[in-house]
């Protein structure tokens, strides 16, 4: 596998976490830096350890899991989304979707970082059969999913601080829309 083809796997995975990102800077309209690193690191960890783990699986359950994984990933996304849209129509001030709250963090990880679980069972499907062969783009799927989150956090807050705008609604129905992106994918 070439470092382009790597590098375009690398983007795709990571534009759910761009997204999602983007949609916690509009949120928190502030530079937080231990907010957007955290956030970075969780997106960037989950994202290169899921295709580690189906790589790993394949051999267990990879056809099993499959079959299932964007139904997970819908679910979690369309939970999250649809109690921001809730919490926009209550009108109290009251956000449950903190992106400075690490559970919140680290369930969207897990969301967005599905899809990379197949991933990692096709680098077993190409051949892919050590270790050392799935390192580099693993790497390469991390350190994007890294930037390009840290990049969507800094537009989010950007934006958030000069447009007034019901960020809960629209972060609500982005991560709606991300949920049946991926299940109209795997469909």
């Amino acid at each position: 596998m070439s470092i382009l083809e790597q590098l375009l796997i690398a983007l795709a995975l990571a534009m759910d976490c761009f997204s999602v990102s983007i949609t916690s800077g509009l949120i928190i309209k502030r530079y937080e830096m231990s907010t957007i690193l955290i956030m970075a690191l969780c997106f960037g960890i989950f994202q290169a350890l899921m295709p580690v783990l189906g790589w790993l699986g394949i051999s267990y359950c990879g056809t099993q899991f499959q079959a299932y994984d964007h139904w997970i990933a819908f679910g979690l996304l369309a939970i999250i989304g649809i109690k921001m849209v809730f919490d926009h129509f209550r009108g109290d001030g009251h956000n449950t979707f903190d992106p400075r709250k690490f559970t919140v963090v680290l369930l969207l990880a897990i969301a967005t970082s599905i899809d990379a679980l197949a991933v990692g069972i096709s680098f077993e499907c190409m051949g892919m059969k050590t270790l050392g062969a799935i390192t580099s783009p693993v790497i390469i799927i991390g350190i994007t999913s890294f930037g390009l989150s840290i990049l969507g956090s800094i537009i989010g807050v950007y934006v958030g601080k000069r447009f007034r705008f019901p960020a809960n609604l629209i972060g609500g129905i982005i991560l709606i829309a991300i949920g049946v992106k991926i299940l109209i994918e795997h469909l």
